[in-house]
């Protein structure tokens, strides 16, 4: 009997606009073992790489709806997907910018074929998907981090700006609890470091919201002194 496993296919997402680069991505790609899925626009980047679930992202900057880096960033609120940049952008700072967005690796546009598979290679190898979900569950609460909508027993939330961000940093460590510092850095930037009182007046309009008894929360927990915790719900 043979112990041979079956290697999986990588799945590639090209998110781009321009025909001709997604045909010869599309070729290039398929003759060399990947399954290929393609967008034309941002928005329906972003919907594909939620189903699809793909091993990388090959992401253009000039597309058509959003700017490749608001599409970069969406990405990145829920899933840690390698992903390429591909653009004709060459300055450095659009290279800095994409790469502290969360990028992976910049190439520009025109690419010979083999450095492309060869920076494919080398993503692959040296990053993995979390197997993050777009859509993450928690008691009677879902939230749909690819579409930004959240729900309470199959209802829609209107939420702020400012409390969906504060609910998808808690869903996304559901479980674990996050300082008071961690959460104000990542909203409002390393100057508000210290603004626990502003913390606590979003969290008490974002419990009022998902929670069935704001004044005694089941879903958002105060961890005394340190920071808040999401309940990790069946």
């Amino acid at each position: 009997m043979s112990t041979q496993q079956t290697k999986a296919v990588p799945i590639a997402l090209v998110i781009d606009d321009e025909p001709q680069i997604r045909r010869l991505l599309r070729v290039t790609l398929e003759a060399n073992g990947y399954r290929v899925f393609d967008a034309t626009t941002g928005e329906e980047g972003v919907v594909q790489a939620a189903q699809r679930r793909p091993d990388v992202v090959l992401l253009d900057l000039g597309l058509p709806d959003l700017d490749g880096i608001t599409v970069l960033k969406r990405l990145r609120e829920w899933s840690q997907v390698p992903i390429i940049i591909l653009s004709v952008r060459d300055r450095e700072d659009d290279k800095i910018a994409a790469l502290d967005a969360g990028a992976n690796d910049y190439v520009t546009k025109p690419f010979s074929a083999g450095e492309l598979l060869a920076r494919l290679r080398a993503v692959l190898r040296h990053t993995h998907s979390q197997g993050a979900d777009a859509v993450l569950r928690t008691g009677n609460l879902e939230v749909d981090l690819a579409g930004r909508v959240v729900r309470k027993r199959g209802e829609v939330v209107k939420l702020t700006p400012t409390e969906y961000a504060l609910l998808r940093l808690l869903v996304t460590h559901v479980g674990k609890v996050l300082t008071h510092r961690q959460l104000l850095t990542d909203i409002w930037g390393p100057k508000a470091s210290q603004a626990t009182h502003y913390l606590r007046v979003h969290i008490a309009h974002l419990r009022e919201k998902i929670e069935d008894d704001p004044a005694q929360p089941k879903l958002i927990i105060t961890e005394p002194a340190i920071g808040y915790r999401l309940v990790e719900g069946k």
